[in-house]
Order: C-alpha cells, then structure tokens, then sequence
C-alpha cells in the first residue's frame, strides 16, 4: 500500500500535460553552473559567427543590440528534473542573426561556445525557423549575470544545458561534434519529452 507520504501530491491535470516525463515543477529559478560567474564588459562583450576557425561575422553589444528583437514566452526544462512554466524572454532570434549578417546556414550543425569555455552542440534545423534566440533579457529586465548574461542561447524545446550561457558565438560544424556535456556522457540532442538525458537513452 502507497501512502501520500511517499508520492506526494499529484499535480493538476493541466499542470501534468505540460511536464515532461520526470520532471517536476518549481517556481524559483534555480542556477546551474560549472564554476565562477564570468563578469563581461559590455564594451568588450562580442558576438561571431565562424565556419570553423574562419570568422564570418561580428557584433559589439550596442550592434547586437540594434538587431531586430524577437519575444517568446513558455515553458523550459533542466536535465537535472526541474521545470519552469510560462517563461519571458527576449532576444534576436537564430534567423534574424543569419539575415544580418547576410548568409544561409553554411552546415547543418554547429557548436554554441560560452565565454567561460563552455561549448554545446546543436542541429541547425532546431535553431532556424524561429525555434531560438540568443536572448539579452528576461522577465523585462536585462539577464543577470548568474543566469548567462548578458547573452545567453535559448533552445527551450532542448533540455536547458543546450541554452548556453554567457554565448559569445556560433560555429558551425561539418558534422554533430560533442560539446562540452556531451563529451562526459550527456545525451547529443537532448529532447525532454523523450527523457534524451544521457547517452543511450
């Protein structure tokens, strides 16, 4: 016999539809990181675009800035089992980002790289098509250095390890190279509603 002492409340129904398997809801917003903070000086902050090692286009923060800005409002997942609904942010989306600097997606994978060298891998096709930004603020404020501001990427339909903060650049891969959690057993796509956690699963 299970009692609720050892299940614990059942959530809404409406609640449930939106958790992936395993997950479970907060309202706070926990901080996840590897190690220190970084602290970006934003007349230093830059964001490229690269082809491998070959640059192909570069922004200052107030040229970021200027950018056509893009809205989007929902619900994110962590790997670590937390989820949190009905998010805010906003940012220029992955295609806008392609237009100004006037190229199509020279391959069909890339690599998200972080100012504290922290890289993720991505398949073009889940950023293009309005699917992701690179988001500047959150909640109508600008984002906080302990959740990966100034900048950071926002894949919300990934789990969140794919949203790499602090993101100071794209570049894009001939093939689906590991990044940084992937290399230690992460799963290489990472969809929560098929509970991609780890490798294998």
């Amino acid at each position: 016999m299970v009692t609720r002492g050892f299940t614990g409340r059942r959530p809404p129904e409406a609640t449930r539809e939106r958790l992936p398997p395993g997950q479970y809801l907060t309202e706070d917003f926990p901080v996840l990181q590897l190690g220190p903070t970084p602290r970006i000086d934003l007349d230093r902050w830059r964001f490229t675009l690269r082809e491998g090692s070959r640059p192909l286009k570069t922004w200052t923060w107030a040229e970021f800035e200027a950018l056509p800005r893009t809205t989007w409002s929902g619900d994110i997942h962590c790997v670590t089992k937390w989820s949190k609904f009905d998010t805010a942010w906003e940012g220029v989306s992955f295609d806008d980002i392609l237009a100004a600097a006037g190229i199509a997606a020279p391959t069909g994978f890339l690599l998200a790289e972080g100012y504290d060298d922290y890289t993720t891998n991505l398949p073009v096709a889940d950023l293009a098509g309005a699917k992701a930004m690179v988001a500047t603020r959150y909640a109508g404020a600008p984002i906080t250095p302990d959740h990966g501001g100034p900048a950071r990427l926002l894949v919300p339909h990934l789990y969140f390890w794919k949203s790499a903060k602090w993101v100071k650049g794209l570049r894009f891969t001939q093939r689906d190279e590991a990044g940084f959690w992937e290399l230690r057993g992460y799963h290489m796509y990472g969809d929560p509603w098929r509970e991609q956690r780890f490798t294998g699963d």
